[in-house]
């Protein structure tokens, strides 16, 4: 093809083509920035992203699988450096270039965050992050273990709050780097000789706030495990609440600050000596209450009719029985009395049906005299022959007779 000049111009097409043509033997290239856009709708096949040169007013449009994002070890937000591998490709129907990447790898703090999230899920898949094996703290320690910078602020803050809180307290502090090659190392050789000292009862680890890089030492797999394996409780006390290192996962509890590692791990004295004093003043109360309520009871127990006069009930008693005793001999002599009046007319009807009444009134009984046996009543005049020997009976007396005869 000819050059063109302005007789014989090319196309547009041309161009196109032409352009599309020398970035496409520019090949696969790897590229770092900053991402700046991400626009990954759900559903859609392609993500757009933007990626700037941090040193330079220029930016990329890149365009990848979301998938690609998705597996990404570390969130790809907006503002990670991350280290893009694609090709180039010129779209000639907009007369755009834009970047197809096939792999996205993050870098500098991004890759740091990755190793850290890598070591987490490891410790955590042997279950070293495990709830139950977190040991309790001591109420109030006889010696607190203390790693940290020399003279540094987390140290100040820790002894300056303990001390206000409980000034008897005791530290065995180890000062070691906090940052840099030589940190892990001395960190576990004193906390090494903080664990084996009996007379320590809780460490705290304490260091102020920092970059990613500065806490990086407190996320080493060694403290880990070291902090793990440690027979006395260890409390984390490192950076800032933002902040969280693998420590702080392993340790038996987390402080968000090393003041707040303080006030964890010493009790105030002032508010235990006003928690003792509402305690008493309650227990009191409670006391006073209960004696007043007894008192009370006992009171009403007193005042019943049983306890205030003992022997009103046995004079009631008494006075019953006399009642029902008179009531009884009352009921007793009207019966005789009823019985008595009715003998007597019993009597009087026997007198007057008796023979005796008979008798008195002129009549006689004649028995005739039986040999042997005794008189019997003679009731016909044929049973008396002349010379019969009988008995008669009048009112006064009785008489001896013989009959002489039967009287017409």
């Amino acid at each position: 093809m000819t050059a063109s000049t302005a007789e014989e111009p090319w196309p547009v097409r041309t161009v196109a083509m032409k352009v599309a043509g020398w970035i496409d033997r520019l090949g696969s290239v790897w590229v770092e920035g900053q991402l700046t856009q991400i626009n990954a709708r759900p559903g859609t096949r392609t993500a757009f992203l933007v990626l700037r040169d941090p040193s330079a007013d220029m930016s990329l449009s890149v365009t990848c699988s979301p998938q690609l994002l998705d597996r990404s070890p570390v969130p790809l937000t907006e503002g990670v450096r991350v280290i893009l591998y694609g090709k180039l490709s010129f779209y000639t129907g907009r007369g755009t270039v834009s970047l197809r990447a096939t792999d996205i790898r993050a870098v500098g703090v991004g890759e740091l965050l990755a190793r850290i999230e890598r070591l987490r899920a490891l410790l955590a898949a042997e279950g070293l992050f495990d709830p139950r094996l977190k040991r309790p703290l001591p109420f109030l320690p006889r010696t607190i273990g203390l790693i940290t910078a020399r003279a540094s602020a987390a140290e100040r803050d820790v002894l300056t709050v303990a001390q206000r809180r409980w000034p008897a307290v005791r530290f065995a502090v180890e000062h070691t780097p906090v940052q840099g090659p030589t940190a892990v190392p001395a960190i576990l050789s004193a906390l090494e000789r903080l664990d084996a000292d009996e007379g320590v009862d809780v460490i705290v680890l304490a260091r102020g706030g920092g970059s990613v890089e500065d806490l990086l030492p407190f996320s080493d797999e060694a403290l880990c495990r070291a902090i793990s394996k440690a027979t006395t409780p260890i409390v984390s006390a490192i950076g800032h609440e933002p902040d969280s290192p693998l420590s702080d996962h392993v340790a038996d509890l987390r402080a968000a600050t090393p003041t707040d590692a303080a006030k964890l791990v010493v009790p105030d004295a002032v508010a235990e000596q006003n928690l003792v004093a509402d305690l008493r003043s309650r227990t009191a109360a409670a006391l006073r209450n209960w004696v007043a309520r007894e008192a009370r009871g006992l009171e009403m127990i007193r005042h019943r009719p049983a306890l205030a006069d003992p022997v009103a009930g046995i004079d009631q008693r008494g006075e019953e029985i006399e009642r029902l005793v008179d009531a009884g001999r009352r009921d007793v002599l009207r019966e005789l009395a009823k019985q008595d009046t009715l003998a007597l007319h019993l009597r009087a009807r026997l007198q007057t049906l008796g023979p005796a009444a008979t008798l008195a009134r002129g009549y006689a009984v004649v028995q005739r005299m039986v040999a042997g046996g005794d008189p019997e009543v003679l009731r016909s005049a044929e049973d008396a022959p002349p010379g019969t020997q009988i008995r008669v009976r009048v009112a006064d007396g009785a008489v001896t007779a013989a009959v002489m005869g039967k009287v017409r």
